[in-house]
């Protein structure tokens, strides 16, 4: 018997317990990495104050929008293109593809680190600081993808949980320097650390003198899943960087501290994220007629998870508040209505934007992405400028469910068309 046919002969039970596994990685390494991020973000804010935490947000928000521009161009195409190949064949896709995201680290680190000097004062050092980490923390998430694609989430577990291990002194002797700019090296420096020993779990050396090649090979992926990335985070960063500008760095810092009592809600999120795409493509192929309620399913139980954890942080009292977020406690505890119904709005979205990834879409969900962080700036923006930083909060809550209707009439539309095409064509005699 061949392998397909093996695989055509595979009871349910054992598909069933495969997407089990999958998930369950795919959960238990975003809960390591979120737990690594919550904790770092609960350190600072209680080591800094408002003022200085909206500085480093501003560095965290900047490095989320250069994480997505490596995803988009190198880890995204491998992820789609070489999940489940040969051992030969992956190894030396991740070997260009771990190059790539080392090379835009380096180039946009070396950017940062001018644009940093060049600003001095709060905002300067840490821009600089995060120019000198960026190919570290870009390296360490390559690996971590890369493992994905081979069906090896246990390997992307165990690196997150090693760059957890050396936060911790690192955070220590961050908080004896006492500054954005220490905790900004602390955190990067334990992300390179992981990243050194993802080499030594994969045994691939990244060439990045082959990035070139990989860019041209993925064109036709690379350079619209750049397009969808770095306008969802780039909208994050210019409405943190217009809100600071609005309101004042403690507004940015307040927005961050609400975000961060979502942090174990947004870990299940970004977990189920890693395989929601993959399931959706084999719910297509195997019941086509069942994608929308799969979709529907998806959003919807997110959703209403978001709902119920926003819920319970409403109850929280104000001791334990301050216990978590120190200082930082009483701006956000203003704003956990509209952070959580935005959240909310996001995880409705993310089921339709599964559907369109799988029925490749890419047209719609462009358009999708570009109407969302569109009407993520200008409710943010707008809001701050009319009512401040709940303003700016309910904004956004807004612009999230506009944008979430919005996918899911793409999604009904794209549905439709693929139910149409998939209609054999009746010829008459």
């Amino acid at each position: 018997m061949t392998t397909e046919e093996e695989k055509a002969t595979a009871p349910t039970g054992s598909t069933r317990r495969a997407f089990a596994g999958r998930l369950s990685w795919g959960l238990a390494d975003q809960a390591a990495s979120s737990i690594s991020n919550f904790a770092v973000g609960i350190y600072v804010a209680r080591s800094l104050g408002v003022t200085a935490f909206g500085v480093f947000s501003l560095a965290w928000v900047t490095y989320g929008v250069v994480l997505n521009v490596s995803r988009g161009l190198a880890t995204d195409p491998l992820v789609v293109r070489f999940s489940g190949v040969s051992d030969t064949a992956w190894r030396g896709a991740v070997a260009r593809s771990s190059g790539t995201a080392l090379g835009v680290g380096a180039a946009i680190g070396a950017a940062c680190l001018v644009v940093g000097l060049a600003l001095g004062g709060q905002v300067g050092p840490a821009f600089a600081c995060l120019g000198v980490m960026l190919p570290g923390l870009l390296l360490q998430d390559a690996w971590r993808y890369a493992f994905f694609a081979a069906g090896a989430g246990r390997k992307a577990f165990v690196n997150d949980v090693v760059w957890g291990v050396a936060l911790i002194p690192a955070m220590v002797v961050a908080a004896r320097v006492g500054s954005v700019a220490a905790f900004v090296l602390a955190w990067g420096a334990s992300a390179t650390v992981a990243a050194g020993y993802g080499y030594v779990q994969s045994g691939i050396l990244p060439r990045t003198a082959q990035a070139r090649a990989w860019l041209s090979e993925q064109r036709d992926l690379g350079y619209r899943y750049l397009v969808e990335n770095v306008s969802l985070s780039g909208a994050s960063q210019l409405r943190a960087y217009g809100l600071g500008a609005i309101v004042g760095l403690g507004a940015v810092g307040a927005v961050r501290g609400a975000e961060l009592l979502l942090g174990p809600f947004l870990a299940v999120l970004m977990g189920l994220s890693l395989v929601t795409v993959a399931e959706a493509a084999r719910v297509l192929r195997r019941a086509p007629h069942r994608l929308g309620k799969f979709c529907l399913l998806l959003g919807g139980g997110q959703a209403v998870a978001a709902l119920l954890w926003g819920g319970a942080l409403l109850l929280m009292p104000d001791r334990l508040g301050e216990l978590v977020l120190g200082d930082v406690w009483h701006s956000a505890a203003q704003l956990i209505v509209p952070v959580t119904l935005g959240v909310a709005g996001a995880g409705l979205g993310t089921g339709a934007a599964a559907g369109l990834r799988a029925l490749a879409a890419a047209r719609r969900s462009l358009r999708c992405q570009l109407f969302a962080s569109a009407c993520y700036v200008a409710g943010g923006l707008g809001g701050a400028a009319l009512a401040g930083t709940v303003g700016s909060a309910w904004g956004v809550a807004a612009a999230t469910l506009a944008a979430s209707a919005v996918w899911w009439l793409q999604l009904r539309s794209a549905l439709r068309e693929h139910h149409q095409d998939s209609i054999p064509e009746v010829r008459t005699p």
